[in-house]
């Protein structure tokens, strides 16, 4: 499934899998010898939700949440159950999720403000971070590095991306947009995915940008984000950040071959 470019390889785990999903995540996710995904996504059964999912970026590494994935997962599910809502559990707590139409929104939360939470290496004040630019660091269940600039167009993503990413300041790494206010309702942004690269849209990141330009007063508390792959909505109501937007159901498949190789590789 996708969101906007932002694509999952989403693995049902809840009659359990041969293998550990965690162990094969960056093979799954090679573009030339695997599948080919910006994450794994694998769904396991849940106490407190309908079901809960784990998250791998493209490198293998884990992340506590995804925005886009969440929605594709919860948009499948309601499709299936007839329903217009359902509650998914993510390292990052319970997410509510809602059918709007053609779309899907997903109540990403409140954004995590506290420097040891995000988390940051040392107390810092979050929305001026002493590196050139002044960006802003935020958690959304991962954290994230926010810059305000005036033209994304002139950002060198490629260059900067993996330097933020790997700055100490962010002891476990971090997440890093580019964003643009365009007009008080809409923002432009471009995202470079800690453990993935260069995407084309980002739930978390999105949600990252969004609380950034409204602490900072650049923007109203409802807007749209244009992302390389298209438009979300955001919206910051008395219960957290809501996710809005289209996913898309690529096509289902079975590992066989390639599912025995990677066993042996173990």
């Amino acid at each position: 499934m996708h969101c906007l470019g932002n694509d999952f390889v989403i693995i049902d785990g809840r009659e359990g899998t041969p293998i550990s999903i965690k162990k094969i995540a960056n093979k799954i996710a090679d573009r030339r010898f695997g599948i080919g995904c910006d994450q794994v996504v694998e769904i396991l059964t849940s106490d407190q939700a309908y079901a809960k999912l784990n998250f791998y970026n493209s490198d293998g590494t884990p992340s506590a949440t995804c925005g886009n994935a969440t929605r594709c997962v919860a948009r499948y599910f309601m499709d299936i159950l007839s329903q217009s809502s359902l509650i998914l559990e993510t390292g990052a707590g319970l997410l509510a999720c809602e059918k709007v139409g053609d779309l899907t929104r997903v109540n990403m939360g409140h954004p995590i403000t506290k420097w040891d939470e995000i988390p940051l290496s040392e107390d810092l004040d979050i929305l001026n971070l002493p590196i050139e630019g002044n960006p802003s660091a935020i958690g959304f269940g991962n954290p994230h590095c926010v810059f305000l600039v005036d033209d994304i167009g002139s950002v060198d993503l490629e260059i900067i991306g993996p330097k933020i990413e790997n700055s100490h300041y962010f002891p476990q790494r971090t997440n890093v947009e580019f964003v643009e206010v365009l007009a008080p309702n809409k923002i432009a942004m471009i995202i470079w995915e800690r453990g993935v690269g260069r995407t084309q849209a980002s739930g978390s990141g999105a949600s990252a940008a969004a609380a950034v330009t409204i602490l900072k007063d650049c923007v109203d508390k409802k807007i749209t984000i244009c992302l390389e792959g298209g438009e979300l909505g955001a919206e910051w109501t008395k219960d957290g950040i809501w996710m809005t937007g289209k996913t898309s159901h690529v096509f289902d498949g079975v590992l066989t071959g390639m599912f025995g190789e990677l066993i042996d590789d173990q």
